[in-house]
């Protein structure tokens, strides 16, 4: 990218981070959006018990300061050339800590962590729930607003921050103590990031990474008081609430040596979405990773579902908002990594041939849902399990009912999204590691009717949170609406096979 400078162009470039729930890599993106130079590290989760998924803060850092380093390193260039920062970060992921010294009062909270399920079934059950519905029901009737509609079909789920944070308080009286002192701050990856990079000068978040937790009201685009009132959440420790692309600050000169500005912080799933350029009403983009996340674009309204879709700010960059509805299915990349810690394959890659060497799963279903089944079955406590098992089933049959159980997760979704939103699809696109495979994609076509485009960057969050700290620095000058990048270009296309005979499995 060139900048102009006092009447002097240099060439300098776009650093972009993303943290993954296994991985944290970062690029460095050039004018064209090639990638210069890469280095990736991974993310160690830490299980303390069964149904306990955590991080550790401080390694999580230096692992963001060493990707960093490394891609800048590996790109031959120098960190003064680095124009800009961008960030996309998993969501739903959390710690707090002191305000005064920096220091976290416990590990990350993932959002695969189920320590409050027990607290989110009592709360949907409870006789609190059900009048609320209720109220909310009359005055949805009364005033036709459809915030009124969705707060009347709200459940409330542990992949959001809301009960994970409730639990924390409860349980951990340091925590509470901090907040009776208003020593207590709160954030989730990318406020903490934020809060580490400016030496705690910035204590903030996005608009798309605070929709993503459950205490946001996307109808008001603000912290839920009337949520956080309910469950006891105090307001206090809660972060400001900024536009997608803005300067949220700059990294102090004793971490890289320079200061970079950061000018774009994104949630992974939008980061993704705008990477793929799906900036059109009906656009839809399906990420495969450790979860399936599938989002459709609905434009300047958020969408209210009955189904379990969830309403979520996609970017604000400006005063424009743009929404979408997401449905997720948490354990994709997940199942896989358990086959292949069973030995059902060594490598990742044979999947592929392994599937396509039998005819069919011979019987044999796989329910995918080692943290439950989301949207649309919304069943927190749904085990995963292999059905239809016989003397003759072999690794082959095995391998090819899990990548069949992702497709057909993939179809769920899809199905919900189009009977709950009404809205004509324009493109579907995919990206994510599984995406890879091109028995998913190909069973994932037919089972849509329709071509699925799988770009050959499958990194789009890393991309798309370039592409908007781009925009913020004057890279391009374009309307992201109208912002669209030769690389996508460089696309492969899944049409359905009309001679494909799917049978879908009783879970399903």
């Amino acid at each position: 990218m060139e900048i102009q400078r006092n009447g002097f162009k240099r060439e300098s470039y776009i650093l972009s981070v993303d943290v993954g729930t296994t991985s944290i890599r970062c690029h460095v993106f050039d004018k064209e959006a090639q990638i210069r130079g890469s280095c990736t590290t991974k993310v160690n989760l830490l299980y303390p018990e069964p149904g306990l998924v955590e991080l550790d803060p401080e390694e999580l850092w230096r692992g963001f300061v060493k990707v960093v380093n490394g891609a800048v390193q590996d790109s031959g260039l120098q960190m003064r050339q680095m124009e800009t920062l961008g960030i996309s970060t998993q969501r739903g992921t959390f710690t707090t800590w002191d305000r005064k010294t920096g220091v976290p009062f416990h590990n990350f909270i993932s959002w695969q962590d189920l320590r409050a399920v027990e607290l989110v079934r009592s709360w949907n059950n409870s006789c609190t729930m059900k009048a609320i519905h209720g109220v909310m029901m009359v005055l949805h009737f009364l005033s036709k607003n459809k915030r009124f509609q969705a707060a009347s079909l709200i459940v409330f789920s542990t992949q959001h921050v809301t009960f994970r944070l409730a639990w924390a308080l409860r349980h951990w009286k340091q925590l509470s103590q901090a907040v009776a002192e208003g020593t207590c701050c709160f954030g989730t990856i990318d406020t903490w990031l934020l809060y580490k990079l400016t030496k705690g000068l910035v204590h903030a978040t996005d608009y798309s990474n605070a929709s993503a937790t459950g205490m946001f009201d996307s109808y008001q685009l603000c912290w839920s008081e009337f949520l956080c009132c309910l469950v006891s959440l105090p307001l206090s420790i809660l972060p400001k609430v900024l536009n997608t692309g803005h300067r949220f600050g700059s990294t102090d000169p004793s971490i890289f040596g320079v200061s970079i500005p950061i000018m774009s912080v994104m949630a992974d799933q939008q980061a993704a979405m705008f990477g793929e350029c799906c900036f059109d009403i009906g656009d839809v983009k399906i990420t495969m990773g450790t979860g399936t996340f599938m989002n459709i674009n609905t434009g300047s309204k958020p969408h209210t579902s009955v189904a379990g879709l969830y309403p979520v700010v996609g970017w604000k960059i400006g005063p424009e908002v743009v929404y979408l509805a997401e449905g997720n299915a948490a354990d994709t990349g997940t199942a896989i990594k358990w086959a292949q810690e069973l030995e059902l394959f060594s490598d990742v890659r044979e999947t592929d041939a392994m599937a396509n060497s039998v005819a069919n799963s011979d019987g044999v279903c796989f329910v995918p849902s080692f943290s439950g089944l989301q949207a649309p079955l919304n069943d927190p406590k749904a085990c995963a399990s292999f059905m239809g098992l016989k003397p003759s089933t072999t690794k082959s049959h095995l391998v090819r009912a899990i990548l069949e159980s992702v497709a057909f997760r993939n179809k769920q979704l899809y199905e919900t999204m189009l009977r709950e939103t009404h809205i004509p699809i324009r493109k579907i696109r995919a990206d994510g590691g599984i995406c890879t495979n091109d028995f998913v994609m190909q069973l994932t076509a037919d089972l849509f009717g329709r071509k699925v485009a799988r770009p050959t960057q499958h990194e789009m969050s890393c991309l798309g949170a370039a592409f908007v700290a781009g925009l913020e620095v004057g890279t391009s000058r374009t309307h992201t609406h109208t912002h669209t990048h030769t690389r996508h270009e460089h696309t492969l296309t899944f049409d359905m096979n009309t001679h494909t005979q799917v049978d879908l499995p009783e879970w399903y």
